[in-house]
């Protein structure tokens, strides 16, 4: 996993592309399918996120870059079924359920921790590629760095992880300011890290 945060949309296209996805898409002939009556060759993502296909049309767009790299292009030899959840945990939840059920490949678990955590705790069997914005080990997405084991692995931004940094510019900014206030969901693992930093 990168330890530095990418950058832009193409950093982005880079992780995607990264060795370890392609070899998990490389066996795709075995995977198991879709009932949607795809081709034998065909496997199928399950992509899920919390949030909506608007906010993230450039991380999709992306997300396709990098599986068009690896030789992949949706329709022709993979097939990708979308699951946005427009900022329903109960929706994400039943989404990722859903996924499971349909016993898509992979599912590709964006939008941050809570999608990654409830991709993994629906399915114990189907590889979850999550992309995190703080410490997967501390959020419990994986037991360490160079073992991920169980069945997810993924890329970590470590953005909440410069919220101190994000601090310190803003006092820059506004000296006089005496008064800064957080806005998280208190019970997201992630708003406890970035609150506790």
């Amino acid at each position: 996993m990168p330890r530095h945060p990418p950058r832009n949309i193409s950093a982005i296209q880079t992780v995607v592309r990264r060795r370890d996805l392609i070899a998990l898409l490389g066996g795709a002939a075995a995977w198991p399918l879709s009932a949607h009556g795809q081709p034998l060759s065909m496997p199928v993502i399950g992509f899920l996120n919390i949030a909506s296909s608007r906010s993230f049309a450039g991380f999709v767009a992306a997300f396709h870059g990098g599986l068009n790299a690896g030789g992949y292009v949706e329709g022709r030899n993979v097939a990708i079924e979308y699951r946005w959840a427009e900022g329903d945990y109960d929706r994400l939840r039943e989404q990722a359920a859903d996924l499971v059920d349909r016993q898509v490949a992979v599912i590709v678990a964006t939008g941050g921790t809570t999608t990654a955590l409830l991709a993994k705790k629906a399915t114990k069997t189907i590889p979850v590629l999550f992309i995190s914005g703080a410490n997967p080990v501390d959020e419990g997405l994986v037991s360490s760095f160079s073992r991920p084991e169980g069945n997810t692995t993924g890329v970590s931004a470590y953005s909440s992880e410069l919220v101190g940094k994000r601090l310190q510019l803003l006092r820059e900014l506004l000296p006089e300011g005496t008064m800064i206030a957080l806005l998280g969901n208190p019970t997201n693992i992630v708003h406890k890290l970035e609150t506790k930093d």
